[in-house]
């Protein structure tokens, strides 16, 4: 385990849904539910609605397994009217079949305050989600009506797990500016969100599996934060460098998530399995 600094933050918050669900299964895994319509296989494609038909095989498939479910939008968003009903049919089949699990919305908003208060109205109340992933470009001020949903989680893009993720966020910045001494950005937004944004105890870093060094040095910045982590299948992230990296002091602080690995494999429920027990091994 991790050596973290104190985190005195113990107030009751959503991640306590979470690490409960991940408790009760022993399991950090997040299956996301990323049901590309071009993808998906031609048996579910003769329904009404054959988002939703995939999406309620994988959930019966993976559920066993999954302390989370992760949606990208933009799936559901590019079909119109129809992927978003399908979304919300999606959503209201988890919330009263597996009410347990945590139920991520990958979305990435962030705007000014009055634009956000409509993402947050319809991403938290009308979908239900308990947590949505943000960017932080345009500041606390922007986000404060997510960070404002005590009940909901915030979960800001610190350090991603895609290729090109350095060209912003390995920036060297000094602070003053005629400081010696330089911080990444990626270190900064850790910074600001543990210690000036996580007021209420909701927010999360979204550190991805594919920089396990930067990921060692942000869980020291964070504390006991949990942490989304994308890039572990497809992007070819590694299970053991995240666990050893990553874990908090509770043993816990990580959301492990796979998508494409998982929904699109010949079978989504062994591959499920197989990396929930690769988790397992490091807890």
């Amino acid at each position: 385990m991790t050596a973290v600094k104190s985190d005195n933050k113990s107030k009751m918050s959503i991640l306590d849904k979470y690490n409960k669900r991940a408790k009760e299964i022993n399991s950090l895994l997040c299956v996301g539910l990323d049901s590309d319509y071009k993808k998906i296989p031609d048996r579910f494609l003769t329904n009404e609605m054959p988002q939703f038909a995939f999406n309620k095989w994988l959930i019966e498939e993976t559920q066993e397994y999954a302390a989370a479910f992760k949606i990208n939008i933009a799936f559901y968003e590019a079909r119109g009217d129809q992927g978003l009903k399908e979304l919300k049919e999606t959503m209201e089949y988890l919330r009263v079949y597996y009410p347990d699990i945590f139920l991520i919305c990958d979305s990435k908003r962030a705007d000014i305050g009055n634009t956000n208060q409509g993402y947050v109205n319809e991403l938290f109340d009308w979908f239900g989600f308990d947590a949505i992933t943000l960017h932080p470009y345009l500041g606390g001020e922007a986000l404060q009506p997510f960070l404002d949903r005590k009940d909901k989680g915030c979960i800001i893009l610190c350090r991603t797990s895609n290729p090109g993720a350095g060209e912003l966020q390995d920036l060297e910045l000094r602070k003053p500016f005629n400081s010696a001494q330089s911080k990444q950005l990626w270190q900064i937004v850790a910074e600001k969100v543990y210690y000036d944004w996580n007021k209420n105890n909701n927010c999360m870093l979204v550190v991805g599996a594919t920089y396990p060094e930067e990921m060692k040095k942000i869980r020291n910045i964070a504390g006991d934060m949990t942490f989304l982590v994308p890039g572990i299948g497809a992007q070819g992230g590694s299970v053991a460098k995240v666990m050893k990296a990553g874990l908090n002091s509770q043993n816990l602080g990580l959301i492990i998530n796979s998508s494409r690995g998982i929904i699109f494999s010949e079978n989504p429920k062994k591959e499920a399995q197989r990396l929930c027990e690769e988790i397992r091994r490091f807890m």
